[in-house]
């Protein structure tokens, strides 16, 4: 099974989760719960926030290309049209033997 992918988030998505923690009056763990982020992830953020060097983070990474940003969208499409179909399998499969004759 492949690890979860390295997330690359926006300067702004940077700012506004740290002032939602600091700021919002929301806990730590509830914001990256809201976010989908690991805790740890948003704690180092908050930390590096208090230091002054939020800003400073990601600026070593290339932002991503067109054809990058489609390939990521189109992977996330295959993972959703994948569930959904194995949801109506399992549910074909239910209601194909709730059909059947004397299995009730």
């Amino acid at each position: 099974m492949k690890g979860i992918p390295q997330g690359r988030y926006t300067k702004e998505f940077r700012e506004e989760a740290v002032k939602m923690v600091l700021d919002g009056g929301i806990s730590l763990p509830e914001a990256a719960r809201r976010l989908s982020l690991p805790p740890s992830t948003l704690g180092n953020w908050v930390k590096v926030h208090k230091s002054g060097k939020l800003g400073d983070i990601g600026k070593t990474q290339r932002p991503l290309t067109g054809i990058e940003m489609e390939l990521a969208r189109v992977k996330k499409e295959l993972v959703e049209a994948r569930m959904e179909r194995d949801l109506l399998k399992k549910a074909a499969a239910y209601f194909a033997k709730e059909s059947l004759p004397g299995t009730r």
